[in-house]
């Protein structure tokens, strides 16, 4: 069961460097050929990139406060991601510093699994002056108890 008392933790912020090499690997696993991902000393940061905050944010004890809201792992799974820009996404060279926050967990009627509960991590990624560049939302779900197996569909 997830614990509402959670919402508002906050992790201790951590550093993001955007770095040029990591763009263009990216880029070229997520199967984009677009120059500006590519080309140039400081090519601009895909839309998905900062998925990567997951590998800086693991090597700062307390930068991720997920663990807080302690969904059961055999009934949770990610259940969305969605990145706000709040202007032009990163360049290459850029150092940000990102902290992440449980916004939110609430509970939703589902059909097959009893009663889903969601949470909502926001993390917020800001350059050296202080702005505000990026959010990414992460949400999780989990079933009150498994779902059921669905019905099987033979033919007679």
């Amino acid at each position: 069961m997830a614990d509402k008392s959670s919402v508002g933790s906050e992790g201790v912020p951590f550093e993001v460097a955007i770095e040029r090499g990591k763009i263009r690997e990216f880029a070229r696993a997520t199967r984009s050929t677009h120059a500006a991902y590519m080309d140039g000393e400081r090519p601009v940061a895909p839309p998905t990139f900062l998925t990567t905050q997951f590998f800086w944010e693991d090597g700062v004890e307390g930068a991720n406060p997920w663990h807080l809201v302690k969904l059961d792992p055999q009934r949770g799974m990610h259940a969305e991601q969605e990145y706000v820009y709040f202007g032009p996404p990163p360049r290459a060279g850029a150092k940000l510093v990102a902290r992440s926050r449980i916004e939110s967990v609430y509970d939703k009627d589902g059909r097959r699994g009893g009663k889903l509960t969601f949470a909502v991590m926001v993390t917020e990624f800001r350059d050296a002056s202080g702005t505000l560049v990026a959010e990414a939302r992460l949400t999780g779900v989990e079933t009150e108890r498994p779902p059921e197996p669905a019905a099987s569909k033979e033919a007679p």
